[in-house]
């Protein structure tokens, strides 16, 4: 194993050569206090950058067993150390010095949701932070004095300055750590209580603009505080009973006028599957994590999907038991998104009317009575919801600002008015028995049971683009797997690049387990059991290097990105 002295050693030989000398720096280096690991190195200053990895044993950094002595605390000490990583590196860090990606120094670190995350590896024995780091360049020619400030003062400093507990604010560290533990502790509280969401007195939901995950400031923002028949008290480990309002299983409908605060609720409670920071506003708006975003989505790919429960007798005479569609429609996309998420385990279904096809959920009297049910193909929504949970237990919560009808299927209704709720589901129920809708149910009983699990085939997994492996990740918008793209941009909940960059590993990964026996569910179970007995580190496909930059998804959003994967054939079990 190499010293510190060995690297500047090295650095200075290749001074002025050509990038590719770079190769040379890689293996292990025993510093001072840390270790360092130079995994890769890239092959141009164009390139994605080398990743590096840094690692202090446990006893030296210093922190109290109590950090870490179980798993989601370690996801919650890593999250927070990555940060501080990523913020040292904004403050001081010198930045760009030469061609391309030189002098860039990067950690993946989270945003207002708290993820598991490979960035930072908490063990039982030692502490490692994942970098990604530009090599420096004039032109492609080796700039060694500028990457030995990086190897040997910056990275120094990060790591002094981030993973050593001296360093830090014990209380910042504990607070975020014991958040992040009482959060769970909610969630999983939740189905026992009959409960599917909750959202704490006090919360600021709003955000600053549809394109920022910030809260607006408190002086701008009504603070959220619940009706007083829905009102419950929650018990966490360190933070004391906490009320709000709870959301009960069954059929709940979000009412209001426009820009009370309809939508803005819905959204809080799909990030509510994730956990928030301290100053986010949604620290205790809590949802059971199997809850899923359901909209239509225009021209989806769609593939032996069984949606007879809401779509039969198509024109044609096209099969809608194994329903397939290169251009989906609003209706039939919706149809297919709802079924594809229960096969993959959704316990709760989270629609607005505003993104949901109107044909899909509901028919009115009038309608009815001109369009005959023998001429319509669509069972609309509203005529399946009670039943979803009455014979599945998959609870819905809708927002709804123009269809009354759904009176007469809810459970419980709650009006937004200036962002504050009310339960006013009595006050719908009579409105209902005064103002009868006469519209006829156009549902089969029982039809949902007739959903059965879909087989993928081997062909459908190949990565090859010509004979190199494409496997790569565009933001929240697109995968690309092979030769084709996955269009994920109205897979609402995610929330963070990473884990986009991990749904490909997943897609990537999960093929060894693809026999033309199993099904989607099982091979995805399979992955996840792996993920979960291994760490997210198991997907990754290169081993020679750390995989510094994936954050976890839900298996949800997993099976809903292969779902879409043009390449994909199945058949029905």
């Amino acid at each position: 194993m190499s010293n510190t002295r060995e690297l500047r050693h090295r650095l200075q030989r290749i001074d002025g050569a050509g990038y590719k000398a770079y190769q040379d720096l890689r293996g292990e280096y025993r510093c001072e206090r840390f270790m360092l690991f130079i995994d890769h190195v890239q092959g141009d200053p164009f390139a994605s950058p080398s990743r590096i990895r840094v690692r202090v044993l446990q006893p030296e950094a210093g922190f109290p067993e109590y950090f870490y002595n179980n798993p989601e605390r370690c996801i919650a000490l890593g999250d927070i150390i990555a940060r501080k990583i990523a913020q040292d590196i904004k403050r001081w860090v010198k930045g760009r010095r030469g061609t391309g990606k030189s002098g860039q120094i990067y950690i993946d670190s989270g945003g207002q949701e708290v993820l598991a995350r490979t960035a930072v590896k908490v063990g039982t024995n030692y502490l490692e932070a994942r970098l990604s780091i530009g090599l420096p360049a004039a032109g492609r020619r080796v700039l060694a004095r500028e990457a030995e400030a990086m190897l040997l003062e910056e990275i120094p400093r990060l790591v002094e300055e981030s993973m050593y507990f001296a360093s830090l604010e014990e209380k910042e560290l504990r607070d975020h750590i014991l958040l992040y533990e009482d959060q769970n502790h909610i969630r999983r509280q939740l189905k026992n209580m009959g409960l599917v969401a909750f959202v704490g007195n006090g919360s600021i939901l709003p955000r600053r603009s549809g394109v920022s995950n910030l809260p607006l400031t408190r002086d701008q923002a009504v603070p959220f505080l619940s009706p007083r028949e829905l009102e419950v008290e929650l018990k966490t480990l360190h933070h004391g009973n906490i009320t709000g309002m709870g959301i009960p299983a069954g059929v709940t409908l979000i009412v209001g006028g426009g820009y009370h605060g309809k939508t803005t609720l819905l959204k809080a409670m799909e990030r509510g599957v994730y956990n928030h920071i301290i100053g986010d506003g949604r620290e205790w708006v809590i949802t059971v994590p199997q809850a899923v975003k359901i909209r239509a989505e225009d021209g989806r790919f769609v593939q032996q999907v069984n949606i007879r429960p809401f779509i039969d007798n198509l024109p044609l005479g096209q099969d809608t038991i194994a329903f397939s569609s290169d251009n989906a429609s609003g209706s039939t996309s919706q149809a297919a998104n709802i079924v594809e998420a229960l096969e993959a385990g959704a316990e709760v279904l989270l629609l607005d009317e505003d993104t949901s096809a109107t044909n899909f959920m509901i028919r009115d009297a009038r309608m009815q009575q001109l369009v005959h049910s023998d001429k319509e193909p669509i069972t609309p929504f509203i005529d399946r919801v009670g039943e979803l949970y009455r014979e599945q237990a998959v609870s819905t919560i809708i927002v709804m600002g123009g269809a009354g009808d759904y009176f007469d299927v809810c459970d419980r209704v709650i009006m937004m008015d200036n962002y504050r709720p009310q339960d006013v589901t009595e006050e719908a129920r009579r409105i209902a028995r005064e103002f009868p809708n006469h519209r006829q149910v156009e549902a089969e009983p029982v039809v949902l049971s007739t959903v059965r699990p879909r087989v993928p085939l081997k062909e459908s997994f190949d990565p090859h683009r010509g004979r190199k492996v494409k496997v790569d990740a565009r933001g929240l918008e697109n995968i690309v797997f092979g030769n084709t793209s996955i269009d994920i941009r109205l897979l609402e909940q995610l929330v963070d690049a990473s884990q986009t960059r991990a749904m490909a590993e997943i897609i990537f990964y999960a093929a060894r387990y693809v026999d033309g026996r199993r099904s989607l569910t099982e091979i995805l179970k399979m992955v996840y059991r792996d993920v979960e007995e291994k760490g997210l580190d198991v997907i990754s496909r290169f081993k020679g290097q750390h995989p510094g930059d994936l954050a976890y998804p839900r298996i949800l959003e997993a099976a809903a990105a292969i779902n879409r994967m043009r390449t994909l054939r199945l058949r029905q079990n």
